[in-house]
């Protein structure tokens, strides 16, 4: 399943409370006989380097350069415009997600953001079809609020999720994956999460 056909369904659960669905890349059966290898060989690392947003409000650390994709939605708070960045690395059964949707003012000024993650944590499990295997409150390294979950869905994969409201923005910075594979990249989840920063914007001169 591609990124862009899952754009409509993005857009959708963002406006309702911030959710995002995304399948990690799956190898294909092959249809003819191979040989098999001598031994099993570890996945290939790839070259983690940190990444930078467009407009500067964001960074992480991502396996790659990340595969950008936009889409604006009108709805009754306005026009939102979602922005979905996704590295999928060779040969591994994961996708590293970061996503996130501004706010129009009005409705940012009022709206609590505690409230505004649980919004975003219910409508995560609606639309996977998930069940909650933990979650916990959380603070980014400058003070704003945040919310760590992890889910399961029917097919298996699980998603470990860190969302964060600031400055009228909702972020969601995932990785998803396999249960088999998430007991080998559990340090490098952790490490890939740990490593985002919210950017505060320049006060106007």
């Amino acid at each position: 399943m591609t990124i862009k056909s899952l754009l409509p369904l993005l857009a959708a659960t963002f406006v309702c409370g911030g959710s995002i669905l995304v399948e990690a890349r799956q190898p294909k059966t092959p249809t003819t006989v191979v040989k098999p290898k001598p031994k099993v060989t570890q996945p290939v690392q790839p070259q983690w380097k940190l990444y930078t947003a467009p407009d500067g409000r964001f960074t992480i650390l991502m396996p790659g350069s990340p595969d950008r994709n936009t889409q604006s939605q009108k709805t009754y708070m306005g026009e939102i415009d979602l922005e979905i960045f996704v590295a999928q690395p060779p040969k591994q059964q994961v996708a590293y997600v970061v996503a996130y949707n501004d706010f129009p003012y009005s409705y940012g000024q009022i709206t609590d953001p505690q409230t505004v993650l649980n919004n975003a944590r219910d409508m995560a499990l609606k639309t996977t079809k998930s069940n909650l295997i933990s979650q916990r409150n959380i603070r980014s390294y400058n003070n704003h609020p945040g919310k760590e979950i992890e889910y399961i869905n029917s097919g298996g994969k699980i998603t470990k999720s860190r969302m964060y409201v600031a400055e009228g923005r909702l972020y969601q910075v995932m990785a998803i994956t396999t249960k088999k594979q998430q007991k080998t990249l559990a340090k490098t989840i952790t490490g890939y999460l740990n490593s985002f920063n919210v950017v505060l914007k320049k006060p106007n001169n």
